[in-house]
């Protein structure tokens, strides 16, 4: 397998919170979050796309609605449907049952423009992938009925030329992507922030079947002082669970 160096980039409160908090300290964090990973001038990771799963693509990008699609549509070609194998930024979504209603290919974050490329299951219906190719929207099959993430990063690299790539949450496929061994990095922009809510969504979310609940430890690599009393926060996986 060939796969692309992978960084988890999350912007987090000081209780592991990662949702939106009113407060100045939240949306300084945001900003420097979004500098760091995608900014021309600013960045420093040097990626070519980002991942994030369903949930996290629902609550920013597809809010929920329910795509809109033909039942009766002819079938489309097996395997995978590259529409840019050139764009210079991706936006890597999952969906194991093809769920997610996108309007347009690309999708503006942090004022760069990414070409969408969604990460499906063999169980995915064929009017999904139809739907998906009218909209000329990449897409690449990984699994059967869950998520193959060996293949799924081996295709990120070999179709769409992918050598560095963030996940970007929600909490329960960052921490898949730990305990599967397939990360790099994780890089933390801890926000001076907490709101101690029970149910708030947590940077590392352990989940059946995708993930289990396993002591893990982390080698610092480097703390830096940010704006507003942010702190940006790296880490290797010491004890990766392969």
């Amino acid at each position: 397998m060939q796969k692309p160096y992978v960084i988890i980039h999350t912007h987090t409160s000081i209780d592991g919170n990662l949702d939106i908090m009113d407060l100045q300290e939240f949306e300084e964090a945001s900003r420097q979050y979004q500098e760091l990973s995608l900014d021309p001038e600013k960045q420093q990771f040097g990626i070519q796309g980002y991942l994030n799963g369903k949930t996290t693509t629902e609550d920013n990008i597809t809010h929920y609605k329910k795509p809109e699609f033909d039942e009766n549509a002819s079938p489309v070609p097996e395997g995978d449907y590259v529409a840019d194998p050139d764009a210079p930024m991706y936006y890597l979504a999952i969906d194991t049952r093809g769920e997610l209603a996108f309007e347009e290919n690309t999708f503006g974050y942090g004022g760069v423009s990414s070409h969408i490329v969604v990460v499906l299951t063999e169980r995915v219906p064929n009017a999904y992938k139809d739907f998906l190719r009218k909209k000329k929207i990449s897409y690449i099959i990984a699994g059967f009925d869950q998520i193959d993430y060996d293949v799924m990063l081996d295709k990120f690299y070999n179709r769409f030329h992918i050598k560095r790539m963030m996940v970007g949450g929600g909490g329960t496929l960052n921490w898949s992507m730990v305990q599967n061994g397939l990360v790099d990095e994780v890089s933390v922009i801890l926000a001076p922030i907490a709101n101690a809510d029970p149910d708030g969504h947590r940077f590392f979310v352990a989940k059946e079947p995708y993930s289990s609940t396993k002591e893990t430890a982390f080698e610092l690599k480097s703390v830096e002082e940010l704006e507003y009393g942010t702190l940006w926060i790296c880490y290797s996986v010491k004890n990766d669970s392969r």
